[in-house]
């Protein structure tokens, strides 16, 4: 089996935030593609295409489009518990639970970063064997293919990186269907008062429902009394 390790710190450095210091390490992360042989010759094309995009365009637009890409809606968050949990209270123990994997095998993360973050998981990957690598990033092929087929809808070319983290779990990457997905202002927008529920970006079907008490707005035709 083909050793993956310095293959997969690549493609967590290819979806990291592309600031300049990032744009700048593309020919060296490219190579170290090259080198280990890893990545099919056919997705390393199409990771060389995105990294020459990324250096050749405009350095604002390339980070706005970025933002827009991976921050702004849950079907392509590279926060891989958000499209198993969401909001609901299951992912913190789940969160709890794959930090106490990464510090058993002896990985510590920093004080910003998030242990459900596909960066934070290829980096974890590239420590362990290629077999144990291969098998822990297969069982997450469906969210996987799920994010590389919303990538794949928006015409992104990062759906490129996506695929190549499929090809070293030893799976396909295919579409498949995706849910419609709302926008994040419907999906955060207050519950009007009293209405008995509230919105999936606050609280999920079954757990309690807080009232909300608001207050009435007077009209110019109304007084306060004294």
């Amino acid at each position: 089996m083909k050793n993956t390790r310095y293959s997969l710190r690549v493609l967590a450095r290819l979806i990291a935030y592309p600031d300049a210091q990032l744009r700048s390490e593309f020919d060296a992360l490219l190579q170290v593609l090259d080198d280990e042989d890893a990545v099919p010759a056919s997705r390393r094309a199409e990771l060389r295409t995105l990294a020459v995009n990324l250096q050749r365009q405009d350095p604002l637009e390339v980070e706005a489009r970025y933002v827009e890409t991976f921050d702004r809606g849950r079907a392509t968050s590279l926060h891989l518990f958000e499209h198993v949990h969401g909001d609901s209270r299951d992912r913190g123990p789940a969160m709890i639970d794959l930090v106490q994997t990464y510090e058993k095998a002896g990985l510590y993360l920093g004080p910003d970063e998030l242990p459900d973050h596909l960066g934070v998981v290829l980096e974890f990957a590239s420590t362990q064997p290629p077999a144990l690598a291969k098998a822990f990033l297969g069982e997450m092929a469906h969210i996987l293919n799920a994010i590389f087929s919303a990538l794949i809808k928006r015409e992104s070319p990062y759906a490129a990186v996506i695929a190549a983290v499929l090809e070293l779990a030893g799976q396909r990457a295919q579409a498949v269907a995706i849910p419609v997905e709302e926008s994040m202002d419907e999906a955060w927008a207050e519950p009007e008062a009293f209405d008995g529920c509230a919105t999936r970006g606050q609280n999920r079907p079954g757990q309690a429902q807080p009232i909300h008490i608001v207050r009435k707005k007077t009209t110019p035709s109304q007084g306060v009394a004294a």
